[in-house]
């Protein structure tokens, strides 16, 4: 248990910290959502309870979808702008 939480406190600490690259926030997120999927693993394996696995399950493909999708939207705006630094992002505003 104490190794989920430490999974998730350093996924945070990778977003807080490191504010200039998308691709690193993106990883954290991912760090994130994994330490999440495997505490609702070992809490369903506990009380011999399916939901929790089909929770991590549903929690695994919403993050795959979003990672598709952000990797895409940074590929466009890289090629757009040749930089993939966060600060430059809110230029995207139209």
């Amino acid at each position: 248990m104490l190794l989920f939480f430490l999974l998730f406190v350093i996924g945070v600490t990778g977003i807080v910290v490191n504010r200039k690259n998308i691709i690193t926030l993106l990883m954290s997120i991912e760090l994130m959502l994994l330490a999440i999927n495997l505490i609702f693993i070992f809490y369903s394996v506990a009380f011999d309870d399916i939901f929790g696995q089909l929770f991590a399950f549903f929690i695994l493909v919403v993050a795959a979808a979003e990672s598709a999708v952000g990797l895409s939207i940074l590929v466009a705006y890289f090629r757009v702008k040749g930089q993939i630094a966060i600060q430059y992002i809110n230029l995207l505003r139209g």
